[in-house]
């Protein structure tokens, strides 16, 4: 007893120098990644949209928003190009983003599906397409709410139109509810997502993390 209370006694005295090396750690990671993004958005000609406040104090408090949160959290970026107006643009970023996440959380569930239900011998081929459709637009719709917009930035091009892309923070948690709503939706019409309910259920509780598209437009 006199050795395992001398073990958490020694354990309680290292930990804390444990973390605080971790998080010397991690602000040094920051302030390289804070540093190459700027440096980034300044060489690219890229300014901040829609705020009197810096890019630089926006950049920040994004970071400060992702560190917060911790592992739950990621970003998501929406991107679009080759627009007239500036606030056609902000909308289509914001559902460039959406549709982003949208096709990919679309994937992953047929994915999980092919694999795992076709794989144990069950033919499912073209009872979920209708459902898979259904999913994509509802979680589209449905993660629209869960975003929460950090900043924009924006770059001229030489022939009058514009870029712009619109960053995001999202926590898992917060994309997870979306995904459910939108399953729980677009299974009411499906009678093959009803038939396999408990499987399909536990796929789109599954997480992940979206990687990052552009779109253009010419409104």
């Amino acid at each position: 007893m006199k050795k395992i209370i001398m073990f958490f006694m020694a354990l309680c005295m290292v930990l804390p120098a444990l973390n605080a090396q971790n998080n010397k750690a991690l602000n040094k990671a920051l302030k390289k990644e804070y540093k190459v993004k700027m440096k980034e958005f300044k060489k690219g000609g890229w300014m901040l949209y829609g705020s009197s406040r810096s890019l630089d104090v926006a950049l920040l408090n994004h970071y400060g928003k992702l560190n917060k949160e911790g592992e739950d959290a990621y970003e998501i970026v929406g991107t679009c190009s080759k627009f007239k107006s500036k606030n056609v643009g902000h909308q289509t970023c914001i559902n460039n983003a959406c549709n982003i996440y949208a096709q990919q959380a679309g994937r992953q569930l047929k994915g999980r599906i092919v694999s795992d239900i076709a794989g144990n011998g069950d033919d499912v081929s073209g009872e979920f397409d209708h459902f898979y459709a259904a999913y994509e637009s509802l979680v589209q719709k449905e993660l629209n709410g869960e975003l929460q917009e950090s900043f924009s930035v924006i770059r001229s091009n030489k022939d009058g139109s514009y870029e712009m892309q619109t960053f995001f923070v999202v926590s898992e948690s917060a994309a997870t509810r979306a995904r459910i709503r939108a399953y729980e939706n677009a299974a009411k019409e499906s009678a093959a997502a009803q038939k396999y309910a408990k499987k399909v259920s536990d796929f789109v509780r599954e997480g992940f993390k979206p990687t990052t598209v552009s779109t253009s437009t010419n409104d």
